[in-house]
């Protein structure tokens, strides 16, 4: 199972990993090196000035980037953020209406990965854009849940 594979699983599943839920993001698309998240901001995520809390943007973006790189792995990979920069270029309010993140990868090495990421509204306006580095990591048994993914699953 590739990477790609496994997040074509997820989305035909409905699989949605639970910060996903908590703040209503949906992963929508995805191809080899490329995802597109959706999302509705609204005054839930507002920060005290009343404007989307730019930690809903880093969020989306940060997944947005990661699963860029696990989409282009050849085995399911933990691809751990090292850095993530992430630039804001206008506020988000509940009138914003619908926003799509999409993340693609830069360049990817057997060890470590460069992505960026997008955040567009229906108009195309660009809300925020992001750039990270992940280090790239074979799945190992999670504790949390006792899941195995080791890369070498058919």
């Amino acid at each position: 199972m590739t990477g790609l594979d496994e997040i074509g699983a997820m989305i035909e599943r409905g699989i949605r990993p639970p910060m996903m839920e908590l703040l209503d993001i949906d992963l929508a698309e995805v191809a080899e090196g490329r995802v597109v998240f959706t999302a509705i901001p609204s005054r839930r995520l507002y920060n005290p000035i009343g404007t989307v809390h730019g930690g809903f943007a880093a969020t989306i973006l940060d997944s947005a980037c990661g699963l860029a790189a696990n989409s282009a792995t050849k085995v399911p990979t933990d691809c751990i953020t090292l850095e993530l920069k992430i630039s804001y270029h206008a506020a988000m309010h509940e009138k914003t209406g619908p926003i799509r993140a999409i993340g693609t990868v830069v360049s990817i090495g057997s060890r470590v990965a460069h992505t960026e990421a997008k955040l567009f509204d229906a108009n195309d306006r660009v809300y925020a854009s992001a750039t990270s580095t992940l280090l790239l990591s074979p799945r190992r048994k999670r504790a949390d849940t006792g899941e195995v993914g080791t890369g070498e699953e058919g």
